[in-house]
Order: C-alpha cells, then structure tokens, then sequence
C-alpha cells in the first residue's frame, strides 16, 4: 500500500513541476517582449494597451503559481492525512449500514470540505488581481451569494444523481460501469436542455435581444447559414466580470444564441456579426457532435478504470478506505485523475484549435472577408489584455484557441 501512495506522490510532484516549469517559461517569453512588442503582436494593440496586457499575463501567472502550490499541498494532506477516511467513518454512520444516501452525501461533503481552504485565494483573485485591472464588476455580496447558490444546487442535484449512481453500482453487477456511464451521460445531454433554461437564471438574468437592426442582422445571419435558433439572449455578464463571451447552447428546437452585455457593448454590428458567425461555424462544421462523442468516449473510459481500481483491492485501502467501497473510488478517482490526464491535454487542446481555424474559416466565408472577424478578435484581445506571446509549450498545455497572432495569419489565406 505505501508503494500506491509513493506513486501518487510522485505523480502530484512531477505534475506540480510541470506546470510551474511551464509558467515560468511562460513569463520569461513574456518578458522576452515586453519592451517591444513583435510586428504583429503591435498590430494588435497600441503601446499602453501592450504594457498593461504584459502587467496583467506576468501579474495571473505568479498568481498562479501560488494557487497550483496551494493547491498540491491540500490536495496531499486531504489524500495523506487520514482526513478523507475520517470524513468516510462520520458520515455513513448517519445512516444504516450500507446506505447509499449517507455515501453520497459523503462524495458531496468532501467536494465542500475540499474546497474550503481555497476560497481566501479565489476571493483575492477577484477582488484584488481581477479588480487591479479593472475586470471584477462582482460585489462581495454577489460573490457569497454564488458560492452559496452553488454549493445547494451541488447537494439538490449531486446528491439524488449520486445517490441513483451507487445504486446502478449495486444492482446492474459486473456491467455497472457500462450502465453508470449510461446514467451519467444521459445526465449530461439533458443538463444541455435544462442549464440555460433552469440553472443559468439562478445566477444570471438573460434577456430577449430587443428588436433592432442588430438583431435582424444577426436573424438574417443565422437564416442564410441554415442555423435557426429559438432566441437570441441577452446575459447580464457584466455585474461580476469586464471579460466577454458569445455562445449558443442547447440543441435541436432549444438551440438559443447568447451574447454578453459586454461584448454588445465592445463590438460593432458588423464584428457581432462575424463573432456569431464563427460560432455557428462550429455548428456547421460539425464539431459540437463531434466533442460530446468524444467526451462519451472518455467517460466510458474513465468508468472502465474506475471499475478496474475498485475491484482491485489495493486502491481504497491504500488511502484508508474499506476495499470494494464504490463511494470512495469515486471521489478518488475523481481526485488523482487530473494526475495523468494533464499530460495529454495538448492531444484535445490541438483538435480543439483544429475546429477554431476551422469555425474562423466559416465566419470569415459567412460575413464576406476577414475584415470584420479581425476586428473583432483585436478588439476582445485589447479588452482582455490577452497575452499576445505565450510560450509555445505553454500555449500547448493551456490554450484551447490559437493565439491571436495565429489566427489573423489563418484568415488571411
């Protein structure tokens, strides 16, 4: 058993040493240029924009470099301090032998306990980092409020779906993990349906696009496209955060177009235009279908390991569980999975930019040239004071887009 949790040691070492190194090379690409931006990269933004995007990219890393320490330290002492296990004993002696209700309540516990130490730094983020640069639009009364709302919705809809997970664990046999991952990823389709219709609103206030010429011109996109949606949506993004987003969400008749206050705020009609248009690309180019079978994929995989850790004897036991207990197996898996997969995220980040150049290539098409793309693409990255030069490794391990500088290149072709 202490060999199980040398490896797992080792593993948290190795991956925290991995993620520092990279931010560190990071930073120092960042500082490479901060005196003078690269041709392109000045193309993008003027100077002082330039200055204050290199104060904010080197401000978040170090940032970062607190939280992923932080992080590893609790993540250790949660794994080898008996705490979980603990936890375990308190908790299912609430209930019966062998009830389920009083394990997921455990899994759930847990999340919350675990996530406990963390909230002064999540608070410093918004408060002090996100606010220093003019992001945070949050009130500390809103803030609360979210991690309130959120942990009730994680024990009203965790704890039933936890609770009908363990029980396919116990009646469907050896070919559980099959059945758990049918349940599970019925779940994720129907929350497709139900998250902008029942959990958004918790948090968010989404408005109907009034009628206007933006909202014609949008219509009109959508119709020439072949993407009908049953609304265009308004969210209120703008009381927590100065970042923006567009996205559509939903499926078949519950397909609705969303767009930040923000980035109605930022952009111009035309620019609204091509950043609606580039996410109907994704739509038309097939790549939503495309991620949730993938997603499937992995998640019938990472049942398949969960079963096979289970029923191995060693895994439980090593971190003070009883052998066979599939409450725990869950949480741990879910706890040391990140361990391993965080070297393959390179592999879905690379198709993930595959299917952005892809999407650009559409709107570009859709709205008759780059010209209104490129704007708009400058104009977020100027607003966001994105970092206009990442390190390659570490563009490789963090961005799911392409950079900017990258994509400008791939519409101008």
């Amino acid at each position: 058993m202490s060999i199980v949790l040398w490896i797992t040691a080792a593993l948290m070492i190795v991956r925290l040493a991995g993620e520092l190194l990279l931010s560190a090379l990071n930073r120092a690409e960042v500082r490479r240029h901060a005196a003078v931006a690269p041709p392109a990269a000045a193309a993008i933004m003027d100077a002082p924009t330039y200055a204050k995007s290199v104060d904010y990219t080197l401000a978040k890393s170090r940032f970062g470099v607190v939280t992923e320490i932080f992080d590893t330290v609790v993540l250790a002492g949660f794994l080898f301090g008996g705490v979980l296990p603990w936890l375990f004993a308190q908790v299912t002696a609430w209930g019966a032998a062998g009830a389920l209700w009083s394990r997921a309540l455990f899994v759930l516990l847990a999340g919350v306990v675990m996530s406990v130490p963390a909230l002064p730094l999540e608070w410093w983020e918004q408060f002090r980092l996100e606010e220093r640069f003019g992001f945070n639009k949050s009130t500390r009364g809103l803030w609360v409020m979210d991690k309130i709302k959120g942990a009730l919705l994680m024990f009203v809809i965790g704890g039933p779906l936890l609770w009908a997970l363990l029980w396919v664990v116990q009646k469907a046999g050896a070919a559980w993990w099959v059945w758990g991952f049918a349940l599970m990823f019925s779940f994720q389709l129907l929350m497709i349906v139900l998250y902008p219709k029942v959990i958004l609103p918790l948090f968010n206030k989404l408005t109907p696009l009034p009628e206007s010429d933006l909202r014609a011109r949008l219509m009109a996109l959508g119709d020439r496209t072949g993407f009908r949606a049953s609304t265009i949506e308004v969210i209120d993004g703008s009381k927590r955060s100065g970042h923006s987003n567009a996205y559509f969400t939903g499926f078949g008749r519950f397909r609705r177009i969303v767009l930040f206050d923000t980035l109605i705020a930022q952009l111009t009609p035309e620019e609204l235009e091509a950043v609606l248009a580039h996410e109907i690309g994704h739509y038309r180019r097939g790549h939503i279908p495309k991620m949730i079978a993938l997603s499937a994929a992995m998640q019938l995989a990472g049942f398949a390991a969960v079963a096979w850790l289970a029923g191995s004897g060693w895994f439980n036991a090593a971190f003070g569980f009883p052998r066979g207990e599939m409450a725990a197996s869950f949480l741990l898996f879910g706890l040391l999975s990140g361990l391993v997969t965080f070297w393959f995220s390179p592999l879905g980040n690379l198709l993930s930019r595959k299917h952005e150049y892809e999407a650009d290539a559409f709107a570009r098409d859709a709205v008759g040239g780059p010209a209104a793309m490129v704007g708009a693409l400058r104009k977020l990255a100027q607003k966001n004071l994105s970092n206009l030069t990442p390190h390659p490794w570490f563009s490789a391990f963090f961005y799911s887009h392409p950079t900017l500088v990258e994509r400008e290149a791939a519409l101008a072709r």
